[in-house]
């Protein structure tokens, strides 16, 4: 058997080291460690509020993994699947820093928004011909008996 010395990196190298897979690695004492696919989901909302510059990204983007968080994001409650929208979510938006997350709830005619505050969400209902307070769109003039009108 014949041992090979692994090539060890600085810091620079695994910075700009790119190879032809998808796979991600860390760097461990100079050592490149294959990473597991991430366990962790990837949403796609039913609705995102995006700046300019992150609409350019995406226009350059190889891929269709977004790895900014966007300004703002809506899901509509699905029915028989409300915890995914209210709780699995809510958790998954607030780590990646969404600042602003929407839930339309269509049974319920409601709509939440949850603004994150030091990494957790405050939520907010509202209901019928209240106005609906958006930190992002503080002038926005909407109220829920609006979106749900038929």
């Amino acid at each position: 058997m014949i041992a090979t010395q692994q090539k060890i990196y600085t810091f620079t190298e695994y910075l700009n080291y790119h190879n032809s897979t998808d796979n991600k690695y860390e760097l461990f004492n100079g050592e490149l460690i294959p990473m597991p696919p991430a366990k962790a989901k990837s949403r796609i909302p039913d609705l995102m509020i995006l700046t300019a510059e992150q609409c350019q990204e995406i226009r350059n983007m190889t891929t269709a993994v977004i790895e900014f968080s966007p300004l703002l994001v809506v899901e509509i409650v699905s029915p028989g699947n409300a915890d995914d929208d209210y709780r699995y979510k809510r958790s998954e938006y607030a780590v990646r820093g969404i600042l602003e997350y929407w839930i339309i709830d269509t049974i319920a005619l409601k709509i939440s928004v949850l603004t994150l505050i030091s990494g957790f969400y405050e939520l907010a209902e509202f209901n019928n011909e209240d106005r609906i307070i958006s930190v992002t769109f503080p002038d926005l003039q909407l109220t829920p008996q609006m979106v749900f009108a038929q």
